[in-house]
């Protein structure tokens, strides 16, 4: 099962998430979501575990839980029907504009 794990707080590693959740079976792998350009955590990851009874024990004892100060949240991950996903490449209309001229109007507008 593929767990989400939210508001992590921004220090704790991967090793450390893995022995929160070992705590309850055995955990295939962990990931913590991080910034491509800056390498800090975005405070969320993902847990997975093969054992549904174990992943979901741990679900219901972690869920709620405090790290470091903060209330995490953990549940099921589903996964996002395709539809919801965003896409950057699919948007053909100029980058989000609405139409090319200005809503002024007269571009020379002011000009001797």
């Amino acid at each position: 099962m593929n767990i989400f794990v939210g508001s992590l707080p921004f220090s704790i590693d991967e090793a450390d998430l893995r022995e929160s959740f070992e705590a309850y079976g055995t955990v295939d792998s962990v990931k913590i979501i991080t910034d491509k350009f800056t390498g800090r955590s975005k405070g969320f990851g993902f847990v997975e575990m093969s054992n549904d009874d174990e992943a979901q024990k741990a679900i219901d004892e972690l869920n709620g839980a405090t790290v470091e100060g903060r209330t995490i949240v953990v549940n099921k991950s589903e996964p996002k029907p395709e539809g919801e996903r965003r896409s950057f490449n699919n948007n053909r209309s100029g980058g989000g504009y609405s139409g090319g001229g200005n809503s002024r109007g007269g571009g020379d507008r002011g000009r001797y």
